[in-house]
């Protein structure tokens, strides 16, 4: 059974930065494709950020320079490093493979950009 738990997020200024972890269990990370998705209040989830087993990054336009997502293969996470955050970035940010898969959606963590 495979479980994924996003941690990292909270309640950070515009401008400031905060790094989100994604551990697994039951999926060896480094040969999946994995993404960061977020989903804010009203709207559709969205695809912010992917790696390949190979290393490739794709990011949304929206974040692109600003986000970073990476792998650490000995401990099996993925993670999302923020910076110059939004409050348009505020939202329940959640990891998974790319393409998802429904079974696999954690709780997901809660992103909130406010002055």
């Amino acid at each position: 059974q495979v479980q994924l738990v996003e941690s990292g997020g909270g309640l950070v200024q515009p401008g400031g930065s905060l790094q989100l972890s994604c551990g697994a269990s039951g999926i060896i990370l480094r040969f999946a494709t994995m993404g960061w998705y977020r989903q804010a209040p009203g709207r559709q989830r969205e695809l912010v950020a992917s790696i390949t087993s190979g290393g490739t990054t794709t990011y949304r336009e929206s974040v692109k320079g600003r986000f970073t997502i990476s792998r650490n293969n000995a401990k099996n996470l993925v993670s999302l490093q923020m910076n110059s955050l939004k409050p348009e970035d505020t939202a329940v940010y959640y990891c998974n493979t790319s393409p998802s898969v429904s079974t696999y959606w954690g709780q997901g963590t809660q992103v909130t950009v406010s002055s």
